[in-house]
Formats: C-alpha cells, sequence, structure tokens
C-alpha cells in the first residue's frame, strides 16, 4: 500500500528510535488527537449521562483518541484491514481515487460492496481508504452501547432483587468504560476527517499530478504538518474557542459523513497555498490559525456525534429477546431475560 511508504520517508519526528519498527504516517499525531477528543467531552450538552463529563472520563478519551494509531503493528490480517481505515483519497473533483471511483454521495451501504465496486473500477481499497464506513460503524457502534447504558441505569434503579440489582450495577460499569473507548475510537476517526490529508490523493506533497501553482512534493509534508508544528501551535482553549456551534437537526450518519470529509476535502487547496508561503515555518500565526480551526472542526463533528449517537439510543430496542429502551425506561417491561440471556 502506498501509504505505508510514508514510514520510511517519514522525519525523523515520528519515528520513535532508530532501533524501532517502521511506523506508518498517522493523522494528527498524538497531540491533535488528545485535543480533539478531550474539547469534544468538555463541550458535551447536559442531557447526556453524567459519567461522561468527569474530568477522569475526559482524560479517559483523551488518550483513548490515540488508539488506532496504537494498535499498528500486530501483523496481517489485522494490519492491512485497519491501516486503510484512516483515510480516504478522493480527487480534486471529490471521487475516490480518480474519475473512476464513486463520489461520498454515491456510496454502496456495505462496505464489502464500496470494495467489490473499486475491484470493478480498477482501484484498490487498500489506496483508496475506507474513512467514511470507519467513522459510521463506530457511531452505530456507540448507539449501541448507549442504549444498553440506559436499559441497564433504568433497571438498576427499580430492581427490588439484590443480586440482580449487583448484576445491572456491574453490567453498567462495564459498559461505561466501553462507552469511553467507543469514544476514543469515533474520536480518532472523526479526528482523522478533519486532517486535510487523510481526504485526498495529495496526501504527503501534491504527488504526481498537474501542479500548475507549483505546489511541494516533499514527502515530509504530512508528518511536519501534524505532528511537529501541531504540537508546537495547538492549543486547547484556542480549540474550544473556535469550535462551531452544535449543528444536530435532522442528523443522519451518512449524509453527516458526505459534507463533513467533502468540507475537509476543501481545505486541501487552501493548506498547499499556505505552505508555499511558508506557514507551517516555526510559529507562523497563519499556519497556527489553520491548525486550530481543524482541530475545532474535528472536536466540533465529534461532540455533535456523541450527542447524535446518545439521542437515538432513546428509541433503540436491543437484547434478546429485544425489548424498546423507552418501554424499560418507562418501567414497563422487566429487561431481565433480554441482559442475561435465556440459557
Amino acid at each position: 500500500m502506498k501509504r505505508l511508504a510514508l514510514a520510511v520517508l517519514a522525519s525523523a519526528a515520528v519515528i520513535v528510535a532508530v532501533a524501532a519498527p517502521a511506523v506508518t504516517v498517522t493523522a494528527w499525531g498524538n497531540t491533535g488527537h488528545r485535543l480533539i477528543g478531550v474539547a469534544a467531552m468538555r463541550a458535551l450538552p447536559d442531557d447526556l449521562p453524567g459519567f461522561l463529563r468527569t474530568p477522569g472520563a475526559v482524560a479517559d478519551v483523551g488518550e483513548l483518541a490515540r488508539e488506532p494509531d496504537r494498535w499498528k503493528g500486530a501483523g496481517q490480517p489485522h494490519d492491512r484491514e485497519r491501516d486503510t481505515a484512516h483515510f480516504v483519497d478522493m480527487d480534486d473533483q471529490g471521487r475516490v481515487m480518480d474519475q473512476r471511483g464513486m463520489t461520498l454521495a454515491e456510496l454502496p451501504r456495505l462496505k464489502s460492496e464500496y470494495d467489490a465496486a473499486l475491484a470493478k473500477a480498477g482501484l484498490d481499497v487498500n489506496d483508496a481508504g475506507w474513512l467514511p464506513y470507519a467513522m459510521m460503524d463506530a457511531w452505530q457502534n456507540l448507539e449501541r452501547d448507549f442504549a444498553y447504558w440506559r436499559v441497564l441505569t433504568a433497571a438498576e434503579a427499580r430492581e427490588t432483587d439484590l443480586e440482580r440489582q449487583a448484576w445491572y450495577r456491574a453490567d453498567r460499569l462495564r459498559r461505561e468504560a466501553l462507552i469511553l473507548r467507543d469514544i476514543g475510537v469515533m474520536g480518532h476517526y472523526v479526528g482523522d476527517g478533519s486532517q486535510p490529508h487523510h481526504t485526498s490523493i495529495h496526501y504527503n506533497g501534491w504527488g504526481d499530478y498537474p501542479n500548475p501553482e507549483g505546489f511541494t512534493n516533499s514527502r515530509r509534508t504530512h508528518a511536519v504538518f501534524e505532528g511537529e508544528f501541531t504540537s508546537r501551535v495547538a492549543r486547547l482553549d484556542a480549540v474550544e474557542a473556535a469550535m462551531p456551534a452544535a449543528n444536530l437537526d435532522g442528523f443522519d450518519v451518512r449524509a453527516r459523513t458526505t459534507a463533513y470529509l467533502t468540507t475537509t476535502l476543501g481545505t486541501v487547496v487552501p493548506f498547499y497555498r499556505l505552505e508555499k508561503a511558508g506557514a507551517f515555518a516555526e510559529a507562523d500565526p497563519r499556519g497556527g490559525a489553520f491548525v486550530t480551526e481543524r482541530l475545532a472542526a474535528g472536536a466540533a463533528e465529534l461532540r455533535d456525534w456523541i450527542t447524535a449517537a446518545w439521542r437515538a439510543s432513546a428509541s433503540s430496542s436491543i437484547g434478546w429477546p429485544a425489548v424498546k429502551v423507552a418501554e424499560v425506561e418507562a418501567g414497563t417491561v422487566d429487561p431481565w431475560l433480554s441482559m442475561v440471556g435465556e440459557d
């Protein structure tokens, strides 16, 4: 996969040690992913569960937002499948890879259908990436765990049998740990989606494409921007101040994914113009403003995705036999068998 070659070409700033295994270039690096996770959690609205707003939960998500990068190096098939989840390479017209690929609005319902469509067009998913599906899958997983948390919380509060109540409490605590991990993983992919290089064929220098503005072809472009420069200039207070207001009206995860990644693709040329002007050297305020805007976009999107997953979970059904969350919360259904299992 061509992006794996970036491990060899990356600067020393993104290589842990001379003797360490090759490391792939990652979106934002530790500083950026932490800031996106922390800023999003600190901005959650009051109607979400209180455990999400504790200092410990905020700090955990900041660290867990790095997790998909820390998975790397486990071997095959693990790495090949997961490494390509961090990006989707689109051309300047918004098509995956080139004119043979689909637009984000044309994405098939399933990733397997996406893979097949790319193969039929003569394209390779390992080159194209599948970030949109990673984002949507992570959102759906979070919605499921929120739904289970709602049921467990309601059942624990009403249960009079002490043994059952203890089981509900223990499972609720397990679910809270899972939810923080869910948010961290989703936050990583949402964060990847705010980094221009993770939406574009121009992911590390402009590349072998028409280049009328003379943009850089340096193979250090990606790493210097998201690592060295971001870690030097990014500040939590600035990111929080730059976050746009919540946008949850009519939230649809597929439509939202398309709009979000398309917006990020629109920042690729502005990035390269800034780079050409020297804005990512030292502590140039123009480069700092660009980093802040992109991190704030990622944090705001993550905040909204968490909130939307929580609110969607209220109308879910979970367990087997399936029970409706709303009926359990209303006290009209006993979820015990659905939670523990009939067998």
